[in-house]
């Protein structure tokens, strides 16, 4: 290996079907449009979804530059109704920087 090329991984390539998978559905709250001042965009993903795929799911769905990707799990709550156990669905969001001068409008859809 050279000195040149040392150090540096290149990303892992994903098909075009297996990213419209990834990303469930954008996050509209309060807080999520707060990080929009910030240049970051915040999705429901799939609970096993690595940070690489993520990135190139909104990369490649969006063609945008993203620079960071951070993430949440929130594990399901153990809920009781009429007396009886339930327990809700554990999720993961992303919170994904965007490069400057990128936008996503999560409004239209892909």
């Amino acid at each position: 290996m050279s000195d040149a090329n040392k150090g540096k991984r290149t990303p892992p390539r994903y098909e075009k079907e297996q990213l419209y998978g990834v990303i469930l559905s954008p996050v509209i709250t309060e807080k999520a449009t707060r990080g929009s001042e910030h240049n970051q965009v915040t999705f429901r993903v799939r609970t096993d979804a690595p940070k690489p795929l993520i990135k190139a799911a909104v990369e490649g769905l969006f063609n945008v530059k993203v620079t960071a990707v951070n993430t949440s799990n929130a594990w399901g709550k153990t809920k009781r109704f009429r007396g009886h156990l339930g327990h809700r669905s554990d999720t993961k969001k992303a919170i994904v920087t965007l490069a400057q001068g990128h936008s996503i409008d999560v409004t239209t859809g892909i």
